[in-house]
């Protein structure tokens, strides 16, 4: 029983060991990142091409989601709405829902299933057979020239898919609610413009900023550390993807409680 016991208390030791090891780099990893983002060589054609795959990339997916939420949402307010025959609020439901919190968080889960697993694919398929190993040998830094492109990227266009996410999603449930619903357009227009205000534009944008930084950095830090061969890189990108999901969904809680308590 004394050695089951000892077994025990050593394995969750070498987890919470791991685990800080794991988080110091990651941090490590981030700081290198924003001292080389102000450090020359700016590296800008790569920064375009990542800020290509990433935006142009998952745009059709973000758009595709924006569209059907704003459908359902619209459908279940108004469905609601109308045991009160409150059902012109819809427009400020959708609007403001879709803002603060399911714009952002929806934007950064799709971000992270579609580009931040091919982030971590493609650096540890590029671990794995020594190519960083390489770069490194000829001194060129590969933070400088894998990550830190790769992170500022994901920064600035997830913010701007998120915008794109709430104006399809806004508009979508317009159309529905107009068309099918038979809500009054100039009443639709005039809560959202009543209830929505700048200050849920602005931290509608710092959200999804975060939310791209927490994808950059764990997609390039799962995949820069990868091993063991396919296997490895495979596992790399599943743990990716549930850690960048599981960021965002605490992150959002975090600035939620935040914001709107100011």
């Amino acid at each position: 029983m004394g050695a089951k016991i000892k077994r025990g208390i050593e394995a969750v030791g070498e987890y919470v060991i791991g685990l800080i090891e794991e988080l110091g780099r990651l941090v490590k990893m981030l700081v290198q990142t924003v001292i080389w983002a102000f450090r020359p060589p700016y590296r800008l054609r790569i920064i375009f091409q990542q800020l290509e795959s990433v935006g142009v990339g998952s745009l059709p997916i973000v758009l595709l989601t924006g569209v059907f939420a704003g459908l359902v949402l619209a459908y279940q307010s108004d469905h609601a709405f109308r045991l009160f025959n409150a059902e012109t609020l819809v427009g400020a439901t959708v609007a403001v829902s879709l803002l603060r919190e399911l714009g952002p968080v929806f934007t950064g889960l799709m971000v992270a299933g579609r580009t931040g697993s091919s982030m971590t694919t493609e650096l540890g398929t590029m671990r794995v057979t020594e190519q960083i190993d390489a770069m490194a040998v000829m001194a060129v830094n590969p933070i400088q020239y894998l990550v830190m492109p790769r992170v500022v990227a994901t920064i600035v266009m997830v913010p701007v898919l998120n915008m794109l996410f709430n104006f399809v999603g806004i508009t979508a449930a317009y159309g529905l609610s107009v068309e099918y619903m038979q809500t009054d357009p100039g009443i639709f227009i005039y809560h959202i413009t009543r209830f929505v205000t700048v200050q849920d534009f602005l931290y509608s944008t710092i959200k999804a900023g975060v939310f791209g930084l927490i994808i950059g950095i764990v997609g390039c830090y799962k995949g820069f550390y990868a091993s063991g061969g396919a296997k490895g890189v495979g596992e790399a990108t599943t743990s990716s993807v549930v850690m960048s999901s599981i960021l965002i969904l605490l992150s959002d809680y975090w600035m939620t409680t935040m914001m709107w308590s100011l």
